[in-house]
């Protein structure tokens, strides 16, 4: 939505303050804007091999969603880590094999749908805990493993809007081509009126134009998407790896599960209260 007025908002400012002393005609050159899309496109497919191409493709319709993860999901996280350690300390770690096995079917986890809609999210938690299950862990070599694999999703997530970033970083010099291109064939009509002459450097000026408007007003903000997409994702996997790791460390649910509290965004982060009673109401 707020990608979407941003938009509403530069056309404003910089068609309709045009359109207050000059001709909209006058920016209605076709082929140059044919031109600067097959040079975005082109250099788009050329500057990437397949996974990264369909890695942003399929990212890019995702800023036009709400972020899912927000205080409500956290909550719902929290309270998810806080029942299976808890029925861990209660009935032993034998007890949740069933649930981490199959967690579509499991009663803790079907209490949970936010979280568990997330299937990459409930793949690195019972991973982890089907290690837990498995036999004695080393803290330190765990929290290695947790980094290692959050970095590599970090690594893999962070691919779209670099990809953007790229594209948007382009398109203002493709803008110049056009232009240049213009030029060229301004020259070769160095014999026609002034007045056509003025029209066609005018149309060759709009390549330059359109390239720098595109690339800050359109492509760069979606990059910006992108990224802020990324690092409200990646949250998730801090909170349950320290929640994780501090229940191997032998700290009760209770103080476990504020571990994961204490490391999420201000914005995002549930009070010690209201998670608390949340969580007895739950129980209850």
């Amino acid at each position: 939505m707020f990608l979407i007025i941003g938009y509403v908002i530069i056309l404003a400012a910089s068609l309709g303050t045009y359109a207050v002393h000059g001709s909209l005609a006058a920016l209605w050159v076709p082929m140059e804007y044919l031109a600067i899309f097959g040079l975005t496109i082109g250099g788009f497919v050329a500057g990437n091999g397949p996974k990264a191409i369909k890695a942003t493709i399929a990212a890019l319709p995702g800023i036009f969603k709400a972020s899912r993860y927000n205080k409500a999901m956290y909550v719902d996280l929290l309270s998810l880590l806080y029942e299976i350690l808890a029925k861990v300390r209660k009935e032993g770690l034998m007890s949740i094999e069933g649930d981490i096995e199959n967690p579509d079917s499991s009663p803790i986890f079907s209490k949970y749908p936010s979280v568990a809609a997330d299937h990459h999210a409930v793949e690195f938690m019972t991973d982890y805990l089907r290690m837990m299950v498995g036999g004695n862990l080393n803290a330190f070599e765990i929290e290695n493993l947790m980094d290692m694999e959050i970095e590599t999703h970090h690594t893999e997530a962070h691919q779209a809007p670099h990809v953007v970033a790229k594209v948007a970083d382009a398109v203002p010099a493709f803008g110049i081509v056009v232009a240049v291109m213009g030029v060229v064939n301004v020259m070769g009509s160095v014999g026609q009126p002034p007045a056509v002459l003025g029209k066609m450097i005018g149309g060759a000026l709009v390549g330059t134009f359109l390239g720098i408007l595109v690339s800050y007003g359109f492509v760069a903000p979606v990059a910006g998407q992108l990224e802020q997409k990324v690092e409200e994702s990646g949250k998730i996997y801090q909170c349950m790896k320290v929640v994780l790791l501090a229940s191997m460390n032998g700290y009760a649910p209770q103080v476990a599960i504020e571990f994961g509290r204490k490391v999420l965004y201000s914005t995002d982060r549930p009070g010690f209260a209201e998670l608390e009673q949340e969580i007895k109401n739950r129980k209850g």
